[in-house]
């Protein structure tokens, strides 16, 4: 499990985060979300020890990161945004020093290294150098140092850079099935992926937390209006719609189908479906939209 408890990271006057809270726990993906610079990757540098907050904890299986940073390595693996690899090492070297760092011997660490070449796909690349390899195939060395011993979190920054489409779908099945028993935080700009693969969003900008929902439910808490397409029989007088509480604007369409924007986070329907009951119109179909997550990043952080 992992906890933010209200964290703040400055440097100079800038805060770079600023007082963010929340939790992931086991068998969670978390999307984390925010525009260039918001503060994600500090976030995770924070998180896996490679930078010390001004103000606040981050707690991992019950390890501070601050007063256990040993502790907290061990149960974490990290793939940064800017993949960090030894380009004169072969894949198969790389992964056999990395093992050994987190204290995998013998027959032990050459089994986990072959399981991993296997898992990430990179059978047929492992006794290339690693300078040797495309863009996509160097993130899934890395991800594959990320896995080498086994952590309970994973912490990922934009893990499908570089990625070809049938190997986002690869590396993506391979997070849903990681998600299934360990905590796994991944930050991308793809949000089709977040759709795909999260039960929640994290979403800061400038530093501040803007929303923390599960995915199916942030277009209705997003800020902004909500959009109702309701169909009728018939033509309407739209006055009365409009003079409905909540309701900012109706529009005509087609079809005798009639756009209405309302106040954001509620569900007009239900006063649609009266107010036409007692205007004897014929109600055909009543609709409302949701919002896409791309909406509801723009609105949260615009």
């Amino acid at each position: 499990m992992v906890e933010v408890q209200q964290l703040t990271k400055t440097f100079g006057t800038q805060a770079a985060v600023n007082n963010i809270s929340f939790t992931a726990g086991k068998g969670e993906i978390l999307g984390f979300l925010g525009p260039n610079g918001a503060g994600k990757s500090t976030t995770m540098k924070i998180a896996t020890g490679y930078l010390p907050p001004s103000a606040g904890t981050v707690v991992i299986d019950g390890y501070d990161v601050q007063t256990a940073p040993l502790e907290v390595r061990r149960r974490v693996g990290y793939l940064p945004e800017h993949n960090p690899l030894y380009l004169d090492m072969y894949v198969h070297e790389y992964l056999e020093f990395i093992g050994s760092v987190h204290g995998l011997k013998g027959s032990q660490r050459r089994q986990r290294v072959q399981q991993m070449v296997d898992r990430v796909g990179l059978g047929r690349e492992q006794n290339k150098q690693i300078g040797a390899l495309s863009k996509g195939y160097r993130q899934r060395v890395g991800l594959a140092q990320a896995l080498i011993h086994d952590p309970g979190v994973l912490i990922l920054d934009e893990p499908t850079t570089g990625l070809d489409p049938n190997q986002i779908g690869e590396i993506r099945n391979l997070i849903r099935e990681l998600g299934q028993d360990k905590t796994v935080i991944f930050s991308t700009h793809i949000l089709p992926e977040v759709a795909a693969l999260c039960s929640r969003a994290v979403i800061i900008n400038r530093g501040q937390l803007v929303a923390d929902s599960p995915v199916a439910e942030l277009g209705a808490r997003a800020a902004g209006e909500t959009v109702i397409r309701a169909e009728f029989e018939q033509p309407i007088d739209v006055a009365p719609l409009r003079a409905l509480p909540g309701i900012n604007q109706v529009e005509a369409e087609a079809g005798n189908t009639y756009r209405i924007r309302a106040a954001g986070g509620t569900d007009q329907r239900g006063a649609i479906s009266r107010l036409a009951a007692q205007q004897g119109w014929v109600l055909l179909g009543l609709r409302q939209e949701a919002q896409s997550l791309e909406q509801v990043f723009q609105s949260l952080t615009k």
